[in-house]
């Protein structure tokens, strides 16, 4: 098996193939020459701001930066152009409409595969799912329920085009979502489209550009006088996607205002809930206020708030968001110099969601600081960067 590189790696390779210095490369990027060489070889993290001002100063995007996760690519290229495929045909599919029975137990099959992290399940099943709920909405015509199960579907999509590294199909996927929403005359479904459409700024590392998506939508549906546990679901999702924008922008002014409303709406639904494909409340919101500390440069609060929840995370959140919270706490660990415990950390990751952790850039980006650090002293780290790729 062929080694992937992470971030840090290609950022060196990027640079070297442009003719460009450390020197040159860390003074654009606003950092010191020993941290940029320190993220190069391994020693530090490629964190999404890093990755942001590096693609920036070279011309290139965060994608490109990132580079390739999979150590055997094939069967996601053909799933993808597949998934491509359908998403290019939105106003012509090819499916016939399916008994509505069987179409909804593929959408709840859909949604479940998103949020146990099971991304390769879910994009076996994207294409063919989009066509005939893209062909039972059009023949349905005006029906919103219909609509906004296809503006769902497309959450979904994202999803997996956002996880597996694919800016360019996550842009048209979010485009396609609001074509969709539209047609459920549902503010909640238009906002959750929103959601997805500050994400692809996020992704890009156009913080501002991301967190003035998230204020313009959220002054949309509060405009749209939408009440009940959707809307707080929906606007306390916009909230927390402020707090990740925010934070990364090193904004703390405004992380602090996005959590501050995000506290108030989640003390409004009794337990975390799913909606258009967005998890709130208090367990969710305090991920996020965990991850926040990270970006914020304050690591040692985010493992304050994390110790707690290790092996019982907030209940009623699904594998895509306790795998997240292990990536994150690894995270925070290795930056406080407990190198066992961002290891421990990331063996959970694994054990809830391994699809997310063997390809997440941050999963990848502190398993290899801990590879250099120990190379083939530990076993388990060996495994791990292994299944990541990161070592033959």
């Amino acid at each position: 098996m062929d080694s992937t590189p992470a971030a840090g790696e290609n950022i060196a390779v990027l640079r070297k193939a442009r003719g460009i210095g450390q020197t040159k490369l860390a003074r654009a990027m606003g950092i010191t020459v020993s941290y940029l060489s320190k993220i190069e070889t391994g020693l530090r993290p490629a964190t999404p701001p890093v990755v942001a001002a590096a693609a920036q100063a070279m011309h290139v995007t965060t994608a490109r930066v990132y580079g390739q996760p999979f150590s055997d690519p094939s069967e996601q290229a053909d799933l993808l152009n597949e998934l491509r495929g359908a998403v290019r045909r939105h106003t012509l599919p090819k499916e016939d409409t399916p008994p509505r029975a069987v179409l909804a137990e593929s959408l709840r099959a859909a949604a479940q595969f998103r949020a146990d992290t099971k991304y390769l399940e879910l994009l076996r099943l994207l294409p063919k799912l989009l066509g005939q709920a893209t062909a039972t909405a059009l023949d349905a015509g005006g029906d919103s329920v219909a609509w906004g199960q296809v503006s769902d579907l497309y959450g979904c999509a994202y999803a997996v085009a956002h996880r597996l590294a694919q800016p360019d199909l996550a842009d048209m996927i979010v485009s396609r979502q609001q074509w969709a929403a539209q047609r459920t005359w549902n503010p909640a479904a238009e906002a959750a489209a929103a959601w997805n459409e500050a994400g692809t700024y996020q992704s890009a590392g156009a913080y501002d550009d991301g967190l003035a998506i998230v204020e313009r939508a959220i002054s949309q549906f509060e405009s749209s006088r939408s009440n009940g546990p959707e809307s707080v679901v929906v606007l306390g999702s916009l909230h927390l996607r402020g707090v990740v924008l925010a934070s990364r922008h090193e904004d703390k002014a405004a992380t602090e205002v996005h959590l501050r409303h995000a506290k108030r709406l989640a003390g409004q639904v009794p337990n975390d809930s799913l909606m258009h494909n967005l998890t709130f409340g208090e367990g969710n919101t305090a991920l996020y206020e965990l991850a926040a500390h990270i970006e914020l440069n304050q690591p040692d609060k985010a493992v304050q708030m994390a110790n707690p929840l290790v092996g019982r995370p907030p209940t009623g959140l699904k594998p895509n968001r306790i795998g997240r919270f292990y990536i994150d706490l690894a995270r925070a660990r290795l930056a406080i110099k407990d190198l066992e415990g961002a290891e421990e950390a990331l063996k959970l990751a694994f054990q809830v969601s391994p699809q997310m952790a063997e390809i997440h850039p941050m999963s990848r980006s502190v398993l290899r600081v801990l590879f250099v650090m120990h190379q083939r002293s530990r076993p388990e780290l060996m495994a791990m960067a292994r299944r990541t790729g990161l070592a033959a």
